[in-house]
């Protein structure tokens, strides 16, 4: 073989290696992006499911106690989805509660909770986002009366309400509390869910995670603090992984409405050790004695 023909096998194996290096490392971030978008819950709340919306669309109505707000398309199409966003556009959005076009998004969207993200996290769910099937379909407008529907009022609520910031973990906490507490307070935002609100729509941080009887879509929200009485303290860590992975309580009942939907979309594509992870922070903070009426 000549030293020309054995320069030119070793050059295409060098390319070849490269290519699947490359390879490897795209479908690790495709594969890390469509996670981190389920834990994120991006699916069921911006899909209309109950109307066989297309997945990502938007459209979905969410019930709250001052009106119907519809969620948007987050689809990559250009016109009516996020398709011209720019990674900065995104992370304004999504951790800072700012949409391109420079107004303040009302708190239905836990920017609240996304602050707490971190940039490569946020940035790898558009990534799963941008490569998605383009879906054109225009955003509904919210059905909410004023004075909650004006929207430039949202600078006032959050000076309140609104704390922007990373996600920072107990004092001494363990390697798995320290992922839970992130996994729980930033990416599957449970407080925004059960944790009550006031009559502006700031949740009281002194009920964190203590459920409310005025939860989203009229629910009762329950308590998952570690309260043996009215929360889930009699719980075990391995009773929380099961519940959120099947819907299956200890008592062997099954979950119903808006959490139904949270574990099938949601927090059943986690690893078990995600699972864990949030189990072990539910476990350590403080319990709470809220009894949901």
């Amino acid at each position: 073989m000549s030293i020309k023909a054995a320069s030119l096998l070793f050059c295409g194996a060098i390319l070849s290696a490269t290519l699947a290096i490359t390879g490897a490392e795209a479908q690790e971030a495709s594969d890390k992006g469509a996670y981190l978008t389920a834990a994120g819950g991006c699916y069921g709340c911006h899909t209309n499911i109950k109307e066989k919306g297309a997945p990502f669309a938007g459209g979905r109505p969410l019930e709250t106690p001052f009106g119907t707000f519809y969620t948007p398309n987050i689809t990559p199409d250009r016109d009516t989805g996020i398709g011209s966003w720019s990674d900065k556009d995104f992370l304004t959005a999504i951790k800072h509660g700012v949409s391109p076009l420079d107004q303040y998004f009302f708190p239905a969207f836990p920017y609240t909770s996304y602050t707490k993200m971190t940039d490569e996290d946020a940035l790898a769910i558009k990534s799963h986002l941008m490569a998605l099937t383009p879906v054109t379909q225009e955003n509904r407008k919210h059905d909410i009366s004023a004075p909650f529907s004006w929207r430039w009022l949202q600078w006032g609520w959050r000076l309140f309400f609104f704390t922007d910031g990373p996600y920072v973990p107990p004092s001494n906490a363990s390697d798995a509390v320290a992922r839970g507490g992130y996994l729980v307070e930033a990416l599957t935002h449970c407080g925004e869910c059960h944790t009550p609100r006031n009559f502006l729509g700031g949740t009281d941080n002194s009920l964190y995670l203590a459920g409310t009887a005025n939860g989203g879509e009229g629910e009762k929200v329950p308590n998952i603090t570690p309260d043996t009485e009215t929360g889930i303290g009699d719980w075990s860590e391995g009773d929380i992984v099961s519940f959120m992975k099947d819907g299956m309580m200890p008592d062997f009942d099954n979950v119903q409405g808006s959490m139904e939907e949270v574990i099938s979309h949601s927090t059943s594509k986690l690893t078990d050790e995600d699972l864990a992870a949030i189990a072990a922070y539910l476990k350590s903070i403080p319990p709470i004695n809220n009894k949901i009426q």
